[in-house]
């Protein structure tokens, strides 16, 4: 074991503390906490720090053993749209400078690195950056109903991938896309995976039943359920979702839960999709269920038929490997770091299409060839046995250690 290390956390524009469900920023949340709790375990020190976004967070408080969290002023404290966050860089930034300084400082998140990059040099520690996702190229079908960019993003990335002495990427796929679009140095670039809580998110037990709602009837029981899990924005794909619900015929359609919240950037999304709905004649067999605990969300997961991903991107897709974590098969897109969330043909389906009818192709096969979603709900648990949050904590621990020595 390396030495212990006093590690400084910085996630300006979402707290860890707030465990999210299905409705945060994606799984980034859940990696941030996921990796303090785990190096803390290994004997380090681990502080939290973000932006104030109700009056009552308090300053500092403990999380777990040798986790704290810290909550700085930088605007208003009530919760802002993303795209409103960075205005409020430099009070963060010299907020963060009164703390006391720690041996190494690791940004999640771009805002978060262009804040937090001048004061790892005041302090004279190393500074690493993870990006979670990256601006989206002008013109791509990414950026179709997106909100604009700040100005000040792209060139954001950009400083921080020449500035930081190292660059942590959740996958190949993420990696790839800091050295191609932020100039990222290749050798400076670390992949580290991240974790699955395996005992949170497992297949149902022998005899356990299937989650079902309060008021399901016979015909909830029979027809079983498909999960939507992230935040209502474009860039998740919750339209693709119901519409390849709506290209299966009527007595083999499921019911589709869509857990997640609307992000405060995309307000008028939830109407939209609501709109869809009913548009397609799907009432009463799509169910908008709001932001989950995590606990609920593992039982949504392994009570599911089917998961779908059909985000546009996903730098990993952590929702993809919690289902595998409980055994219930995903149909994602084949975008980003889901090529490696997802094993294709073995424990789910990845899609190069983003038609509708594609989409409900491929839901067909699964829900009627027989023994497939077993079949694939059974390797997929062993799939995600593979990646655990002690490994990543060891991975990152002996790199802040290089750092630091060097």
């Amino acid at each position: 074991m390396t030495a212990p290390l006093d590690i400084c956390f910085v996630s300006m524009h979402t707290s860890p503390a707030n465990l999210p469900g299905s409705g945060d920023a994606g799984g980034m949340n859940v990696v941030e906490r996921a990796q303090a709790q785990a190096l803390a375990e290994l004997g380090h020190r681990v502080r939290l720090v973000t932006r104030r976004a109700a009056p009552d967070e308090p300053d500092e408080r403990e999380l777990f053993p040798g986790v704290t969290l810290h909550h700085l002023d930088a605007g208003p404290p009530t919760v802002l749209p993303k795209s409103r966050i960075d205005d409020h860089l430099d009070e963060f930034s010299a907020n963060l400078a009164r703390l006391a300084p720690a041996s190494i400082v690791h940004s999640h998140h771009w805002m978060s690195g262009v804040a937090a990059l001048p004061v790892a040099r005041a302090w004279g520690v190393p500074h690493v950056q993870s990006y979670h996702s990256v601006a989206a190229l002008p013109g791509s079908e990414l950026a179709a109903g997106e909100p604009p960019e700040s100005p000040r993003r792209i060139p954001g990335e950009v400083l921080v991938a020449a500035e930081s002495d190292a660059v942590v990427a959740i996958s190949a796929a993420e990696a790839r896309t800091v050295i191609e679009r932020c100039g990222a140095v290749p050798q400076q670039v670390h992949i580290v995976s991240p974790g699955v809580d395996q005992e949170l998110f497992r297949p149902l037990a022998a005899g356990e039943p299937r989650w079902l709602p309060e008021d399901a009837g016979p015909d909830f029981v029979e027809r079983g359920f498909l999960l939507f899990a992230a935040r209502f924005q474009p860039l998740k794909g919750p339209d693709l979702a119901i519409r390849a619900l709506a290209e299966l015929e009527p007595e083999l359609r499921p019911h589709l839960l869509v857990a997640g919240d609307t992000s405060p950037d995309f307000a008028s999304y939830d109407a939209e999709l609501h709109d869809l709905v009913a548009r397609l004649g799907l009432d009463g067999l799509v169910h908008f269920i709001g932001p989950q605990p995590r606990p609920a969300l593992a039982e949504l997961m392994r009570s599911a038929r089917v998961v779908l991903v059909p985000s546009h991107s996903e730098t990993f897709g952590l929702v993809a490997l919690e289902a595998a974590a409980s055994g219930t098969p995903v149909i994602a897109a084949a975008a980003g770091g889901l090529r490696e969330a997802v094993a294709h043909g073995e424990t789910g389906q990845l899609m190069d299409s983003r038609e509708p009818e594609d989409w409900g192709r491929a839901l067909r096969r699964l829900l009627t060839e027989p023994g497939l979603l077993d079949r694939m709900g059974t390797v997929a648990r062993v799939h995600a046995r593979r990646f655990e949050w002690r490994w990543s904590a060891h991975r990152l621990a002996a790199l802040y250690a290089e750092l630091v020595e060097r």
